[in-house]
């Protein structure tokens, strides 16, 4: 292994965060300075997680000790088939979001650019370390990293912006407290912090009270921060009310990345053995996301905004991954994985098609999307094409993650969660049928012409910006190229999926 590749795990971290430090020293002079920096500092990131993932798929599982030091007193990142992906899919929808959104920055920001950037760059820090470290408790402090940092952007938006990003910090304080106060439960029980440890001094001890207090704490807590239904309430405001740029980033890594945190700590922590042994408790979960996916969908069936429409479809793409990695069985934990990559990407090209309408509508109540197709042909191209993927069409990605997660369903007996998952694709159908109808059909035909067909009025082509809309149409063609490396993404997946799971 060369030494380029060895110090990989730490690039993928570090690069954003130095980018971060630079961008505020350098805006101090200059202030067009802020977007070339960032956009260096991850293009390098993507290079190095893209370089990480060959790597992991040739050569296996990759321990990195930061300065050589051993844990516990050294920090540690742990690289796996589970999370090289999620690496991989969170640096590259940052990239890709950050260089399509600099004419919304500089028309909702301005002036500001430097602090935007900053925060930016260390919000994608703070997630990018969730999902590579091998240390509970830094696993907090990376938490606070991305939520403080995600508070701020949430919170520069309308003038409602403030108090939505107000309760969103309050219920996100409460999730992390039940996080560290399990993770304080972990420590007294095993004396150790680091991940491998404590699965295998739990291996030893076997299951205890304070374990089990433990594990529902720690779990009470990324549900939370996830916004799994019923404890979904602060999102919908906070992401309708802040800004296009900041939402297009957080919307497609927060609730990915703290889906696959929850994985981690079933699959490697605690084990397959003591998390699916645990009498109600799985199908209990596999129930609520059920429940999730089809009252979030109704609650989407209800909305008259387009992106708050999308919020609660991306609440009950949550739903999705939490039942499967609860079904306990191989083809639904293949299914919530490939789901974290796949959700990623179709948010990322929905909420950055948001962004292109807003620049040019503001508010996006449905009532001014009439007319919005041949306005704006490249982004509701895009639009379409992610919301295709969202259904489950195939070669789209969306196909072949539900597909994984209606398998593991079925072979776990879970009949409720299958029809919830079937049900939803119907429902987004009916969702995305009704945005495509009053975009393309709508304003209604008045009178007729001189032949006597229907007389439509002429709308004038009124695009978003090229450098808004070049990357968002590559990532709606992501969603076909993710769909069809599946088979590659989903043999990285099993591999590192223990041999307990069946």
């Amino acid at each position: 292994m060369s030494s380029l590749t060895q110090q990989l795990p730490a690039l993928v971290v570090g690069l954003p965060f130095f980018s971060a430090m630079a961008v505020t020293l350098l805006t101090w002079r200059n202030r067009d300075a802020a977007f070339p920096v960032a956009l260096i500092g991850l293009a390098l990131c993507a290079a190095a997680s893209l370089a990480l993932s060959i790597h992991i798929a040739t050569d296996g599982p990759v321990i990195y000790r930061m300065g050589g030091w051993e844990p516990p007193m050294g920090i540690s990142f742990y690289v796996d088939g589970l999370n090289v992906l999620v690496l991989a899919i969170i640096s590259f929808v940052a990239l890709v979001n950050l260089s399509g959104t600099r004419p919304a920055v500089r028309l909702e920001y301005a002036g500001k650019d430097g602090s935007f950037y900053t925060l930016y760059l260390l919000c994608v820090t703070g997630h990018l370390g969730m999902v590579i470290t091998s240390d509970v408790f830094n696993l907090y402090v990376l938490i606070e990293i991305a939520a403080l940092s995600g508070y701020a952007l949430l919170g520069w938006g309308s003038s409602r912006a403030p108090l939505s990003t107000l309760n969103y910090l309050f219920i996100g304080v409460i999730g992390a407290s039940f996080y560290l106060l399990g993770v304080g439960f972990l420590y007294i029980q095993t004396g150790s912090l680091n991940m491998l440890d404590i699965a295998g001094i739990i291996q030893i001890l076997g299951v205890t009270p304070t374990l089990t207090a433990a594990f529902g704490l720690i779990m009470s807590g990324i549900l939370i921060k996830m916004a799994f239904f019923p404890a979904h309430g602060w999102l919908p405001n906070a992401y309708c009310h802040a800004g296009s740029p900041a939402v297009s980033l957080i919307a497609p890594m927060t609730t990915k990345v703290m889906v696959y945190v929850m994985v981690r700590m079933m699959l490697t922590v605690f084990s397959p053995k003591l998390v699916f042994d645990r009498g109600l408790l799985p199908d209990l979960m596999v129930l609520m996301a059920s429940a999730a996916i089809v009252i979030c969908g109704l609650m989407a069936l209800s909305a008259k905004n387009l992106k708050r429409m999308l919020t609660y479809v991306l609440i009950t793409e949550v739903g999705y991954m939490v039942g499967g990695a609860w079904l306990g069985n191989r083809a639904g934990m293949t299914g919530t994985v490939l789901h974290v990559v796949n959700d990623a990407a179709m948010t990322l090209t929905m909420f950055m098609a948001v962004g292109c309408l807003s620049y040019k509508f503001g508010k996006l109540d449905y009532k001014k999307l009439q007319g919005v197709f041949p306005k704006m042909p490249f982004t509701m191209s895009a639009f379409v094409l992610g919301a295709i993927a969202m259904i489950g069409v195939p070669p789209t990605c969306g196909f072949f993650s539900k597909w994984y997660l209606i398998l593991g369903g079925l072979e776990a007996g879970h009949i409720e969660f299958v029809v919830a998952l079937i049900l939803s694709s119907l429902i987004n159908v009916v969702l995305f049928f009704k945005v495509f109808e009053i975009g393309f059909f709508e304003p209604w035909p008045e009178g007729t012409d001189s032949h006597g067909h229907p007389h439509r009025p002429a709308i004038a082509m009124r695009e978003a910006p090229a450098s808004m809309v070049a990357p968002l149409v590559v990532s709606a063609l992501a969603l076909v190229g993710l769909g069809l490396m599946n088979s590659k993404l989903v043999a990285i997946i099993e591999n590192a999926l223990p041999a307990s799971l069946y």
